[in-house]
């Protein structure tokens, strides 16, 4: 994707990370070691925010965290707005596959679908 930024901030601001991985400017990002970060894998319980370009691995990148901002992000599945968000393999993201509150108590859950994904590419608002 390459430039990302959110599409809403509030005055959040961004920071910077090493990469132990290559990644993807808008893929969700986890953390990955001491003050690393990679894209996120399935579930992940250790999302550190969203890419805000691509890097190559041990390179700098910045990361918008996830709290007050609504990120538009690709989904490998279909979302309904409204439901719960949780990372998928890749940086990307899927619907959770419980509750909203089993995501949630479960350490998975990264946000609520703001917009429906669905078609191709499937992006959604969280």
């Amino acid at each position: 994707m390459a430039d990302y930024s959110p599409v809403f901030s509030a005055g959040v601001v961004p920071f910077t990370s090493t990469t132990s991985g290559a990644v993807v400017g808008g893929n969700v990002l986890a953390i990955s070691g001491a003050g690393t970060v990679a894209q996120a894998g399935a579930a992940s319980t250790v999302v550190a925010g969203v890419a805000a370009h691509d890097a190559a691995s041990g390179a700098k990148v910045t990361v918008w965290p996830l709290d007050g901002c609504i990120h538009e992000l690709v989904a490998a599945n279909a979302i309904t707005a409204a439901g719960g968000i949780q990372t998928a393999a890749a940086g990307q993201v899927d619907p959770v596959t419980t509750s909203i509150a089993a995501g949630s108590a479960a350490g998975t859950l990264i946000g609520t679908a703001v917009t429906t994904a669905a078609g191709s590419p499937l992006k959604l608002r969280v």
